[in-house]
């Protein structure tokens, strides 16, 4: 298309018209939805938008509380049903639906067919329970009553996907800040909230196709099934090759804008395609993002593509509390509040009964049910998807919004007191929390002037061996119960407890010991610790490990002694052997260190006298250490080490632990006997093939 823009001697009517066909064209070569939203409502409107949600944020942020309910309290505020300040028009939903798109881009992209099979057990067995039941029972209770609240049995379908789905943003942002995404409930919760990220890939199929208004429903839905089934096989198969061959092809061209546009193109021409074929947008862009996960690209597009996701998936929110009319909502406060109350309480019992059966003490299954029991970010795509397919009466939506968005604001006071709550529902509890506290009691009441360690990752065992080896004593705290078995198994003085908890510290022997050194980079979670020794013994000398020195200043506060940063270790680890390498001598390279050392640390400052170093890399590749128990009828029984052939599968035997006698480096000759534990120390792959051949004929 060829342009003649020359204004001379042309009048005013003839420029203000070749500018207005110039913008009117730019406008249709333009992709970008969000250029198109701002020329079709305006730059006041886009700035109002945009001012209010940063407001609304920060406000949010302000109260500790997550970010995406900020985004709905300001669809809230400024849409149609409110002050009416943005008009929520078909092209706002449009350009709010691409947040949807690189939301399941990137669970498409953490998707690991290795991890999914780990952890089968609670994914397909407690979380697929979980999701079915809650549809299934949802259905059910539509079935029944539809006809009195106006909801059909697709409506009540769609309720029961909305209602199956819980906050995976909430829930592991603060399971991971009160350290327990390793323990009991944190795997189980974890394990239930993956299958619910997988379950939304068929519900935004099957949802729509409720709704395309066809009299066989069951037809309808198989159509949609099996073009979904015809596509992601076509796509998974045939593009795996291709996608890594492009992605690589656009590599070598070294050029981040370009990689940028190509991830772009990618997505959306994969949820174009799945468009176009009657499915849905986010269906292709998880499909896209499974092709990317399988390439070495991944890590670098889950990075680029986070700006774009996070900013789009909040316009989304911002849109679904567009959605809500307060005036109705105020008018229905009553149903509101039982539609919060009931689905919440319905599906905490759920949860409780299905993590109970799956074999957990009730103490786990309170805190699951607590932490899944409330709405989540996939159930407003859902309702959304129902209420554009006409699924739902309008009443019924308000209500059913309204409820989410205050279950929402509930999650995460439960899940902050999900303890006490748990104490008080469950008499077991208090047992279960007696016999951990007396267990820690056993261990330490033997021992004087020790070091309570807390975390037994591999910074904490590296420092119980330092200490063994000069003949002190210690008590080692962590919550991995599979960590503790085996360390415990091997011998170590390791036991389960959560560091954080007065009556853990208590328990420890804090008042006798003589240090406590925290071993995990977590702020907050050693400002809880910092806070009970203080209390219980001020005089303690703590050592606390930080990522970096940006808590520096509020740990020593907080009472810590020293503070060891990893970025200054790491930093003086890489600069000396740059130095050795470039032909400094390496008694001038010590000296540096020494001073830069010197400079940082007030404890030790004028002591070192040598470079030291601190690896906790926690890597799938990196070796680790293995007990395994010789059971009667072992075949291992009865033969020596040197028979076995460990070594063959790349395991060795660093120690066997015999009637409670710990013996180090055992020779060849060693004949294993029934009740043995073999620490083995390797890779995960030679640990699982070392096992087989101790425990398998």
């Amino acid at each position: 298309m060829e342009f003649e823009c020359s204004f001379d001697g042309a009048d005013h009517h003839g420029r203000r018209a070749a500018i207005i066909h110039l913008h009117t064209v730019l406008a249709r070569v333009l992709l970008s939805g969000a250029a198109y939203v701002l020329m079709s409502s305006g730059l006041e409107v886009t700035l109002l938008l945009l001012a209010a949600v940063v407001v609304g944020v920060v406000a949010f942020r302000l109260l500790q509380l997550p970010p995406l309910l900020g985004y709905l309290a300001v669809g809230i505020a400024i849409g149609p049903h409110a002050f009416g300040l943005v008009p929520d028009t078909k092209d706002t939903r449009y350009l709010a639906e691409f947040g949807v798109v690189f939301l399941m881009f990137s669970i498409g992209l953490e998707f690991s067919l290795t991890r999914l099979r780990s952890m089968r057990r609670l994914v397909l067995g407690l979380g697929g329970a979980q999701v079915g039941l809650t549809i299934l029972l949802t259905f059910g209770a539509g079935w029944f009553s539809g006809s009195y609240f106006g909801i059909g049995l697709a409506g009540a379908f769609a309720l029961g996907g909305a209602l199956a789905m819980s906050s995976t943003a909430i829930v592991m942002k603060m399971l991971a800040e009160r350290v327990q995404l390793d323990t009991e409930h944190g795997k189980r919760i974890v394990g239930v909230l993956l299958f619910q990220d997988l379950a939304v890939v068929p519900l935004l199929v099957i949802v729509p196709a409720l709704g395309s208004g066809g009299t066989d429903l069951a037809w309808t839905l198989s159509v949609a099934m099996a073009k979904a089934a015809v596509l992601l096989t076509v796509l998974l198969v045939g593009g795996r090759r291709v996608v890594r061959w492009w992605f690589h092809t656009v590599a070598q061209r070294k050029s981040h804008e370009l990689f940028t546009l190509n991830m772009l193109l990618v997505t959306l021409g994969l949820a174009w395609m799945t468009e176009e074929a009657g499915l849905s947008l986010a269906l292709g862009a998880f499909v896209a993002g499974m092709l990317i996960s399988e390439t070495e690209f991944r890590h670098q597009v889950e990075e680029d593509i986070k700006p774009f996701r996070d900013v789009l998936l909040g316009l989304f929110f911002v849109t679904i509390g567009m959605l809500l009319n307060v005036r109705i909502v105020v008018d229905n406060f009553g149903w509101v509040m039982l539609a919060l109350i009931g689905p919440v309480g319905f599906k905490f019992g759920l949860i409780v009964l299905l993590v109970r059966v799956f074999g957990a003490t009730p103490g786990t299954a309170i805190r699951s049910g607590l932490a899944l029991a409330t709405a989540g970010e996939f159930g407003f795509v859902l309702l959304g998807q129902a209420g554009l397919h006409g699924l739902l009466e309008p009443l019924v939506m308000q209500i059913v919004l309204a409820s989410m968005l205050l279950s929402m604001l509930a999650a995460p006071l439960l899940l902050q007191h999900s303890d006490k709550i748990a104490m008080r529902l469950s008499s077991s509890e208090w047992l279960h929390k007696s016999l951990e506290i007396a267990q820690i009691a056993q261990t330490s009441i033997a021992v004087d002037k020790h070091v309570v360690i807390c975390g037994f990752g591999r910074s904490g065992q590296h420092l119980g061996k330092m200490l063994e080896q000069e003949g002190i004593t210690y008590v080692a705290l962590d919550v991995d119960p599979d960590l503790v078995r085996q360390a415990a198994a091997a011998g170590e003085s390791v036991v389960y407890g959560d560091a954080a908890r007065r009556e853990t510290l208590v328990a420890a022997g804090i008042s006798r010991a003589s240090a406590l050194a925290i071993t995990y980079a977590d702020t907050p979670s050693s400002l809880k610790i910092l806070h009970h020794v203080r209390e219980l013994k001020p005089d303690i000398a703590v050592i606390v490990r930080t990522q970096d020195d940006h808590d520096l200043e509020r740990l020593l506060a907080a009472g810590a002694t020293e503070v060891v940063p990893e970025v200054l270790e790491g930093s003086l680890m890489l600069g000396s052997h740059a130095l050795v390498l470039l032909g400094i001598p390496l008694s001038r390279v010590v000296k540096r260190v020494r001073e830069a050392r010197d400079q940082r640390y007030q404890l030790l400052r004028g002591y070192f006298h040598s470079m030291g170093e601190d690896d906790d890399v926690e890597e799938e590749a990196h070796e680790r250490l293995h007990s395994v128990l010789l059971h009667p009828g072992a075949p291992a029984i009865s033969v020596t080490l040197g028979e076995l052939g460990l070594k063959s599968f790349g395991a060795d035997v660093t120690a066997i632990r015999r009637r409670g006698i710990r013996g180090a480096d055992p020779s060849p000759e060693m004949r294993l006997q029934a009740g043995d534990v073999v620490v083995l120390r390797g890779v995960p792959e030679a640990l699982e093939r070392a096992e087989r051949r101790l425990l398998e004929a």
